[in-house]
């Protein structure tokens, strides 16, 4: 199926859905993008098609009356509540697809045709209902401010520049990226992509991304390797999941990355929090919890507290 045939059809069902009365097939023709220009003819056969179509995917298209005195005066609805479809269960790799398909929505070509087709049967005089929008729209959230800049970087095969605070780190860096792809995983969204600083193949979570994202050079100006597969490579460049827990002694008001990772807080003695916070490599959390001085205590496990206190030692005896 072409994507104008596509377009078409789903502003058929936009058309529909939204309207609160019956549409006449005249209000069709008017409003939904791809009638226009065709011939009387042409149109009758391109709309029963288009009808047929739509029935065989299984979207209810009801004929009836639009004024009760007047019974060869008909339209056409889709009523929403036979439309909906139940609550679906998605597997991770699947929400992630459909997660990226939420945010395409409305920066697509296909949101202005959209809207064109409700203004005018809304010029018309036709009540309408935009919520019903919400019944084939996507509803897989990424509320990350980097998510649209990100995206269109991607589409358009342009580098990008941002400050990303790295975990555990108390200072973003600035880092310049050819973005390749924009993935879920485990909850949360990394752009994947060439780190132009760093020469290697990096990702980013978007959360982490902080201020503007601003583009550098030109469109077009990269070229994704052949072959690429993000899911493999998230991955490979994926920090592992937590495995353990360490318990750790911090001042009330300090350790905020710590904080916001801890499985629990527990008061401790005064002026002092005991975190339970997981990790999956010692080494990586001893690193951090250094990092924050004598706001920062240790109370187990046991290699945890000896990564910190050898490197606090190191430091000391430079």
């Amino acid at each position: 199926m072409s994507a104008r045939k596509s377009e078409r059809l789903l502003n058929v069902v936009i058309c529909l859905l939204v309207a609160r009365t019956y549409v006449t097939k005249e209000r069709i023709r008017e409003v939904v993008e791809g009638y226009a220009g065709q011939t009387d003819d042409a149109f009758e056969k391109m709309f029963e098609r288009d009808k047929d179509e739509l029935r065989d995917l299984g979207i209810p298209i009801e004929m009836g009356t639009i004024d009760k005195f007047f019974s060869d005066d008909v339209g056409y609805r889709i009523r929403r509540d036979v439309f909906e479809l139940p609550e679906v269960h998605l597997e991770p790799d699947e929400a992630a697809v459909l997660g990226v398909a939420a945010r395409v929505w409305q920066h697509a070509g296909l949101s202005e045709a959209t809207t064109s087709a409700v203004l005018k049967l809304k010029a018309a005089g036709i009540q309408t209902d935009q919520s019903a929008l919400s019944a084939i729209e996507p509803h897989v959230g990424a509320s990350e401010p980097a998510f649209d800049p990100l995206w269109a970087a991607v589409v358009a095969r342009q580098a990008v520049r941002f400050q990303h605070l790295r975990s555990g780190a108390s200072e973003p860096m600035r880092r310049t990226l050819e973005p390749w792809g924009i993935v879920s995983w485990h909850g949360r969204w990394y752009v994947v992509g060439r780190d132009r600083d760093r020469e290697a193949t990096r990702m980013f979570r978007m959360s982490r991304i902080g201020g503007d994202v601003k583009t550098v050079g030109e469109p077009g100006a990269f070229t994704v390797p052949e072959g690429t597969d993000l899911r493999s490579l998230v991955t490979e460049l994926a920090p592992p999941r937590p495995t353990s827990e360490a318990k750790v002694r911090a001042r009330t008001g300090s350790c905020v990355s710590l904080r916001r990772r801890a499985n629990a807080i527990e008061p401790y003695e005064e002026g002092w929090d005991l975190l339970h916070v997981p990790y999956a490599d010692s080494s990586v959390l001893a690193e951090e919890i250094a990092s924050y001085g004598p706001d920062a205590v240790v109370e187990g496990p046991g290699d945890v507290l000896d990564g910190v206190l050898w490197r606090l030692r190191t430091v000391a005896g430079a």
